[in-house]
């Protein structure tokens, strides 16, 4: 048998050293990585406990208690609007809406929860969209104004087992004016959008919030909104509640008194009802605006109907317009209610006086054109208070050659025109007044002469919303002060101060002394006289497209009616202005400011009737023998 030769002990112990130097090393690497391994194990543990219970301490134990605590917002309902006489305009009432919980929610339940509860489910998921930015333990309102089925079936189906991310809140929600009543005036809510959460007004809101859109509830909206509560109550793993933790009662927003009469408003509404168009009536003296009416108007009742969205879309695709408020935006040419800011600027300017005299025989060639009045047969030898009453087209078309563009731009602007009232609503227009500089730098022409004849009628290129005329003829009413248009008439809103102007007091008279004629006299709107109320009015037709233009295109254009108008001849109380949008002819715009100002003074005559009577009853309790000198 083969064997190897066996090596002596003294020969292997280097082998023997070198292996246990090896299994060394490998050991003391192993036990260096294990501390490594636990160093850097311990290091993530410390800088987690650190970022949880020191770094972000209030971050995690919200959510912490979140696990077993649930928050539900309590809606702040929005401060009530008011009348002058503090008559209820909007309210609130109570409603149910109906809450999605995006930290429960499961995706396969958007489509059943649509579609019991009536909604849109493509609208649904843009709305989660829209959400998405903010926390998701914030929930969203999916739905308002729940009917009683929408109740039932959010009540039988938010439990853990079915629907867990289904919540109801008690909510306050608006009460508007039935048939479009004050809409434009009053305007709406609607959830913020995208493009409003870019805007100053409303960086401190979040997606989702309800904010005022037009109207007095935009213009106000800080002022009526209120601040959120919340309910905090313990739940158990399931999503049950087992007791109210706490509560935060909501703060309602602050109610506002509007310096609008329901009683003016409701005529004017009436008067208005029918026709297209805008109205205004302001008091001269302070610029409080009594009433205001747009027409055609869009039911806010009903955009927050189950078919909302339908109402949006009927109204967005009206031909009509129902949206644009024609009271501060309607920019058309006022035609002849015009004329007395042209009278005053040529009574100011000296170019002409009382007395001067020019015929008219239904027209006149200017500049190689023949300019119509709209009497064919002429008014024959015209002055001014006759040119006002009649409203002689003629005559003022020979007065704004004299004086010129400049000069009557010049009062026009002073009066108000050309730049916004400062009404305290939303979106006013500020209408056009031209002049040779504005012609050059907007038409990059220059002025012509025919270009004045038109102005001095009130067509060519000058535009005004009813809102201007009714500010433009209360401040002309009362010597030449204008105050500036406002809607709220409680709180501290800041005004601008009043324009005054030193006017020749005289001139003034001669103005007011002709629009008197036109309503009390032989002149345009004799139909609109008041028995025992002295107003003064002009009447104003005014083309929405020129006869060259129409001729054209063969078409047969209404002319736009407008009556500018004040009341009493001394010591003015009330101005109105009314446009009405293919009327044809101011008297008929003129008969709703009648039936306006007719209100005004009846209802002020009730009242002093009522004060009367009242200090007759105490003066006769005051007077009365005692029950001791009766024995």
């Amino acid at each position: 048998m083969f064997h190897l030769p066996r090596r002596s002990m003294r020969e292997d112990f280097p082998d023997r050293l070198r292996f246990l130097r090896d299994e060394s090393k490998f050991a003391q690497g192993k036990i260096a990585f294990l501390q490594y391994l636990s160093f850097a194990v311990l290091i993530f543990l410390a800088g987690g406990y650190w970022n949880l219970q020191i770094r972000n301490e209030e971050l995690y134990s919200l959510k912490a208690e979140r696990n077993r605590i649930k928050s539900l917002p309590i809606p702040a309902p929005r401060g009530k609007i008011l009348d002058r006489d503090k008559r209820v305009i909007v309210d609130n009432h109570s409603s149910f809406s109906v809450l999605l919980s995006r930290e429960s929610l499961k995706e396969e339940h958007l489509k059943p929860i649509a579609d019991g509860l009536g909604l849109d489910y493509d609208e649904l998921l843009a709305q989660l969209k829209r959400h998405r930015s903010r926390p998701k333990y914030q929930a969203m309102i999916i739905k308002e104004e729940l009917t009683p089925a929408e109740i039932a079936f959010v009540e039988s189906h938010r439990d853990p087992d079915t629907y867990p991310e289904l919540e109801l809140i008690h909510t306050e929600r608006r009460v508007y004016p039935q048939n479009g009543f004050g809409a434009h005036l009053i305007g709406y809510v609607g959830e913020v959008s995208d493009s409003e959460l870019n805007l100053a007004d409303f960086a401190k809101y979040e997606q989702g919030d309800l904010v005022g859109k037009t109207g007095i509830e935009r213009q106000y909206n800080d002022i009526l909104t209120g601040i959120d509560g919340q309910r905090q109550v313990l739940v158990d793993n399931k999503g049950n509640e087992r007791r109210i933790l706490g509560l935060k009662p909501a703060v309602p927003g602050q109610s506002i008194e509007l310096t609008i009469d329901l009683d003016i408003q409701a005529v004017m509404e009436l008067a208005m009802d029918g026709r297209r168009g805008g109205a205004v009536a302001l008091d001269p003296r302070n610029g409080e605006v009594l009433a205001m009416v747009s027409r055609p108007a869009f039911d806010l009742a009903r955009l927050s109907s189950r078919d909302r969205n339908r109402q949006w879309r009927d109204i967005f695709t009206n031909p009509d317009k129902p949206l644009l408020n024609r009271a501060i935006q309607a920019q058309l040419a006022p035609g002849s209610t015009f004329k007395p800011i042209v009278a005053l600027a040529a009574l100011e300017g000296g170019e002409v006086t009382n007395d001067t005299n020019f015929n008219c025989g239904g027209g006149l060639n200017f500049f190689g054109r023949y300019f119509h009045c709209h009497n064919k047969r002429g008014h024959g030898a015209t002055t001014l208070k006759k040119a006002l009453a009649q409203s002689c087209d003629v005559y003022f078309y020979n007065v704004g050659n004299r004086i010129g563009i400049d000069q009557i731009a010049r009062y026009a602007e002073v009066s108000g025109f050309g730049s916004r009232t400062g009404i305290d609503l939303p979106a006013e227009a500020e209408g056009t007044l031209p002049s040779s500089k504005w012609k050059v730098r907007t038409l990059r022409e220059k002025w012509y002469g025919g270009d004045t004849v038109s102005v001095a009628i009130g067509q060519g290129y000058l535009t005004a919303t009813p809102i201007q005329l009714a500010h433009a003829i209360g401040g002309l009413s009362i010597g030449g002060i204008w105050h500036t248009p406002h809607l709220l008439r409680n709180g501290n809103a800041p005004l601008k101060p009043a324009r005054k102007t030193d006017l020749n007091l005289e001139n003034v008279r001669l103005v007011i002394d002709g629009m008197c004629e036109v309503v009390n006299g032989w002149g345009t709107a004799a139909n609109s006289r008041i028995p025992g109320v002295e107003m003064c009015g002009k009447t104003g037709t005014a083309q929405t497209a020129s006869n060259e233009y129409q001729k054209a295109r063969n078409l047969r254009l209404k002319d736009n009616a407008w009556f500018v108008a004040f009341a009493p001849r001394i010591n003015p109380e009330i101005a109105v202005a009314v446009l009405f949008e293919e009327g044809e002819h101011g008297n008929l715009a003129g008969t709703i400011a009648r039936d306006v100002v007719k209100a005004f003074f009846d209802k002020k005559s009730r009242r002093e009737l009522s004060q009367s009577k009242s200090g007759d009853l105490t003066a006769s309790l005051d007077s009365a023998p005692s029950p001791r000198s009766l024995n």
